[in-house]
């Protein structure tokens, strides 16, 4: 039986990896910190002008989360001892203290803040990082977005890692790539990503012990981008790219996938 410690958001997505983990049968969530969505891509662009593309598109986002899982979150009884914290509240002395009495086998973080606490020296290679994009190609915010902004499909996808100091810089524990279809949108490949990915991390809770000798060095080439760079003109290229380039990617995958190798923990 694994304890675990999650830390991370309140948004349907992040309730979704909550509940599916705590109903595993080999595995014992001790804690859930859950941070407020204070400070997130929505509220950054509903504060500024010339924003009704970037709105439309947050807006389609939430509207296609519910649909993906809401029924899951409302349906599911589970128990995951969750602590409801502000934004940025996951490094208060506190909770850190909280964290190292638990003493859990595993940390797993997705979609919380910047961890900056002794956590990271106390739980090294005890502290699992659930990072949607596949670094270190893309590294920062929006990272399964702006591959499609740069017509490469291929490098969808969500990387599972040590956690560190940096931003997206630990060494690599897993990688997958988004299942893309025809006539996909952006919503719809992000979340079924989320289903697969959350998936694929009970199975590396599971196994944990035994994918130490997977790990990977990360390097920091690649591209990293910031929440500021969600503009309104990115918006129009994502939405160009989806509809003009998703065939030719899918008619060519195993070559363009070729060129950008990700790392796999259940190969020998």
């Amino acid at each position: 039986m694994k304890k675990i410690v999650l830390l991370t958001g309140n948004e349907l997505r992040h309730q979704y990896l909550i509940k599916y983990i705590a109903n595993q049968p080999d595995t014992n969530v001790l804690a859930t910190f859950s941070e407020s969505s204070s400070g997130n891509i929505v509220e950054l662009v509903s504060n500024e002008e010339e924003n009704s593309l970037r709105t439309e598109h947050l807006h389609a986002r939430s509207k296609v989360e519910k649909d993906f899982f809401q029924l899951y979150c409302e349906e599911l009884d589970y128990s995951a001892n969750i602590i409801n914290i502000l934004r940025g509240e996951i490094n208060n002395n506190d909770h850190v203290d909280y964290i190292i009495k638990l003493n859990p086998d595993l940390i797993v973080s997705y979609g919380c803040s910047i961890i900056q606490s002794q956590l990271l020296n106390i739980f090294k290679n005890r502290f699992m990082n659930i990072h949607l994009g596949l670094s270190p190609y893309y590294r920062g915010a929006g990272t399964n977005f702006w591959p499609i902004v740069n017509n490469e499909f291929s490098l969808i996808g969500t990387t599972f890692m040590h956690i560190d100091e940096g931003i997206d810089t630990g060494d690599i524990i897993h990688q997958i790539r988004a299942k893309i279809y025809p006539f996909d949108n952006i919503h719809s490949i992000g979340n079924r990503l989320i289903i697969d990915s959350v998936k694929v991390c009970a199975e590396l809770i599971k196994n944990f012990n035994n994918l130490q000798k997977h790990e990977h060095k990360n390097s920091l080439t690649g591209k990293v981008f910031k929440k500021s760079d969600f503009t309104e003109e990115s918006i129009k290229l994502a939405y160009n790219n989806l509809d003009s380039k998703i065939k030719n990617y899918l008619s060519q995958k195993s070559i363009l996938d070729k060129k950008f190798p990700i790392i796999n923990a259940f190969e020998s």
